[in-house]
């Protein structure tokens, strides 16, 4: 995709896209809140930086990226229920690029609604499930960690004002993480994702269910609109949080798969929602917390720690009820001196081995926990 852009009123707007060739595309509604959602194939996005962040008329703001393998996906937002009047491709002519053409008008919500639970009942409507293993082997009696990178593909995560993306660097460094924990020769590894596609965060919470693994650690980078604030937190899954940052900051993890266009109802699970009541879920929970304090008192020892470094909020990436887990923002990306921090090799190196020696530290208190021991 070479270019996009906005045409248009409150009355009738059209997205363009620019293509090097034609390509097949699926073009469907999905409400609360209003997003357009465009599926395509794989392509490459050489889109001019910013461009998305603002719209025009019935069109908030759109975004783009990978979905899953072999899959891109565009995303956009609009103020209200919209129907698709005209979407079509056409090849290069006279000089001038493919084009993707969709044309939006004002509808009701029943309406919109209605399209589309039609569409739903004719196609699959969610990412693929994606399930990473990192090739460690078969060991069953070594511990398994899930290592799950946040955001992904279409879902970038937070952006330093130097353009640094969250998605980038947690991939980079949870690859770190997980490339230590093998050569400790102790665990087993499998990460949520291992390149830049977007999991769903019910897809996150099954890989780590699926795998019956011991600890589920989420990586992520906080912002803050402040450029002074800087830091490492913990959090634990609550079901109410420590503070207004913390459910704010939860709110907007939890957010994911609706920015990245997946249908946020289909996705949740009563099913977990049922188990989460149950004394095994009150039980993982608490060992959630003594990872999250044994994160707390590794890490600590070679990066910044956050003034309130353990902090609890209803992250739904954390709540499967039969896996420890924890969620460590690593720093801010609004702080300059966290960004310097945040993509040095070195830096991430170091947080790594203290990572590695907090999972340690865990499993040890675990096994004291488990049989009585002080």
């Amino acid at each position: 995709m070479l270019d996009a852009r906005v045409v248009g009123d409150a009355s009738r707007v059209r997205f363009v896209a620019d293509l090097s060739a034609p390509v097949a595309i699926a073009v469907f509604g999905l409400a609360d809140p209003y997003r357009i959602v465009i599926d395509l194939p794989e392509v490459h996005f050489v889109l001019p930086e910013g461009i998305g962040e603002t719209g025009r008329g019935l069109v908030s703001a759109f975004r783009y990226g990978l979905i899953s393998a072999g899959k891109s996906r565009v995303v956009i937002d609009v103020t209200g229920p919209v129907a698709i009047d005209k979407q079509f491709v056409v090849p290069p002519a006279n000089g001038q690029p493919a084009r993707l053409v969709i044309d939006l008008v004002p509808t009701t919500r029943d309406k919109f609604l209605a399209d589309a639970k039609s569409y739903r009942d004719t196609h699959e409507v969610e990412a693929e499930k994606s399930v990473a293993d990192s090739g460690a082997g078969g060991d069953g009696d070594k511990p398994l960690i899930v290592i799950d990178p946040g955001h992904g593909g279409i879902d970038s995560g937070t952006r330093s004002p130097d353009g640094t993306l969250e998605k980038d660097v947690v991939l980079t460094f949870a690859k770190v993480v997980g490339g230590k924990l093998l050569a400790t020769g102790r665990y087993r590894v499998v990460y949520t994702r291992t390149d830049d596609s977007y999991v769903t965060l019910g897809d996150r919470v099954q890989v780590a269910r699926s795998q019956h693994a011991k600890l589920f650690v989420s990586i992520h980078i906080n912002s803050f609109p402040g450029s002074t604030v800087r830091g490492a937190i913990v959090y634990t899954v609550a079901d109410a949080a420590s503070d207004k940052m913390a459910a704010a900051l939860a709110d907007t993890e939890n957010q994911s798969d609706a920015l990245a266009g997946i249908d946020v109802k289909a996705e949740d699970s009563d099913q977990v929602k049922d188990i989460l009541l149950d004394l095994t879920q009150r039980e993982t929970r608490n060992f959630g917390v003594v990872f999250a304090q044994a994160l707390i008192r590794h890490v600590g020892k070679t990066t910044q720690m956050f003034k309130v470094p353990h902090q609890e909020a209803s992250f739904k990436v954390l709540e499967a009820p039969d896996v420890p887990s924890a969620l460590i923002e690593l720093g801010y990306l609004s702080n300059v001196a966290d960004e310097k921090q945040l993509v040095s090799p070195d830096w991430q190196a170091g947080v790594a081995d203290s990572m590695v020696s907090a999972i340690d530290g865990y499993f040890g208190k675990e096994e004291a926990v488990v049989s009585g021991k002080p």
